[in-house]
């Protein structure tokens, strides 16, 4: 069986703020547009969803928690300049969870917050 990642959606409370959260952070283009639902093109090939969280419990059959405190969702991306991408959803209203620095995978990473706090991580490879 060969399996391949396409999509990672997002269930958010405001469709609208977190689509333009993620164009404004990253510049994605957005590809599908309703009122619930945003999908938006990144390279590679690879799509990232925005569902309303009602219409995405419709889908699923529950309801995605929305507290406080951070998601359990990530979304690690990584970038050709770091010190850009972290001023730029710096800019675009992320929370910074923690500054760049060098871990010991072998990237340097920051950690944001979005504003239905799913954690985005942005990284570059340390040398």
């Amino acid at each position: 069986m060969l399996a391949t990642l396409g999509l990672v959606i997002f269930a958010v409370d405001d469709v609208d703020i977190a689509a333009r959260f993620y164009r404004d952070a990253f510049a994605w283009e957005e590809t599908v547009t309703t009122p619930v639902y945003v999908e938006m093109s990144l390279p590679a090939g690879m799509r990232f969803g925005l569902y309303d969280r009602l219409g995405f419990a419709r889908n699923v059959g529950e309801y995605p928690l929305a507290g406080p405190g951070l998601t359990s969702s990530e979304i690690y991306i990584h970038v050709d300049n770091l010190d850009e991408a972290c001023a730029r959803l710096r800019r675009a209203g992320a929370r910074e969870l923690s500054p760049p620095r060098a871990r010991d995978w072998g990237d340097v990473v920051a950690y944001f917050a979005d504003p239905d706090k799913n954690v985005i991580a942005v990284a570059r490879p340390i040398s």
